[in-house]
């Protein structure tokens, strides 16, 4: 059975700062909130590392090109990493990439952490790195991401655009883990951001101890796909 709001437990709270990045464990029956301008994240299955989010399948499964509550992500297996059980920003981005260092500094200018410190400016694809590599994970292990807080969309002739100030100040979104799951963030801008100041947003969040979704979930009855995406799942467990 699920866990009812009233018996949620809160178990942690941090921030992440602008332009940084963040990972963790999320155990299977935890929840992470996160309220954010922007934030990229990886997902994996933290008991077996070459089992990770597949963007391709969460797409079709659902039928969507963008994610909001009701939809989850899926694994390379078939199973089910995380469900989006709130959202009060209604369209995050699965499509847009991360940015590197050769576009951050084409957009924002050349800096280093000896002339800035803090202020330097930080890219998506080295701040995944940095994270994966604390896991034992490296470059070989990349895969798509997600950036959540974003809007990207794909016009009639397949071209891909970024929608400015989609994100508000209270927005958030909420995780539940359908397994162990290991989840990488940072706060980077978005690559398609056309701002032309270097200005990433820090990210709070909190974790939470929710239970197990019930029968009627929306997460599990949103799709046919999904209600067979956590049989499998629960089977993993069982």
């Amino acid at each position: 059975m699920a866990t009812s709001p009233d018996e949620r437990v809160l178990l942690f709270e941090e921030t992440v700062q602008p332009g940084a990045a963040w990972s963790m464990i999320l155990r299977r029956g935890r929840a992470l909130r996160i309220a954010c301008a922007g934030d990229g994240a990886l997902f994996y299955n933290a008991d077996n590392f070459t089992e990770r989010y597949n963007m391709a399948d969460t797409l079709k499964a659902q039928h969507t090109a963008h994610l909001t509550r009701g939809h989850v992500l899926y694994s390379d297996m078939g199973r089910i990493l995380c469900s989006i059980t709130d959202d009060r920003c209604g369209w995050h981005d699965p499509i847009g990439g991360c940015g590197n260092r050769a576009l951050t500094a084409r957009k924002y200018g050349e800096t280093s952490y000896q002339e800035c410190r803090n202020e330097w400016h930080r890219n998506a694809l080295d701040g995944f790195l940095i994270e994966m590599a604390k896991h034992g994970l490296d470059r070989r292990d990349l895969t798509a991401n997600v950036n959540f807080f974003s809007k990207v969309v794909v016009d009639d002739m397949g071209g891909m655009h970024y929608v400015t100030g989609h994100a508000g100040a209270g927005d958030w979104l909420e995780l539940r883990a359908e397994m162990n799951v290991l989840i990488i963030l940072n706060t980077c801008p978005h690559p398609m951001d056309p701002l032309p100041r270097y200005a990433p947003c820090a990210g709070d969040l909190s974790v939470w101890r929710v239970g197990q979704p019930a029968a009627d979930d929306l997460c599990r009855i949103s799709r046919p796909e999904n209600a067979r995406g956590f049989e499998l799942t629960g089977r993993y467990f069982a």
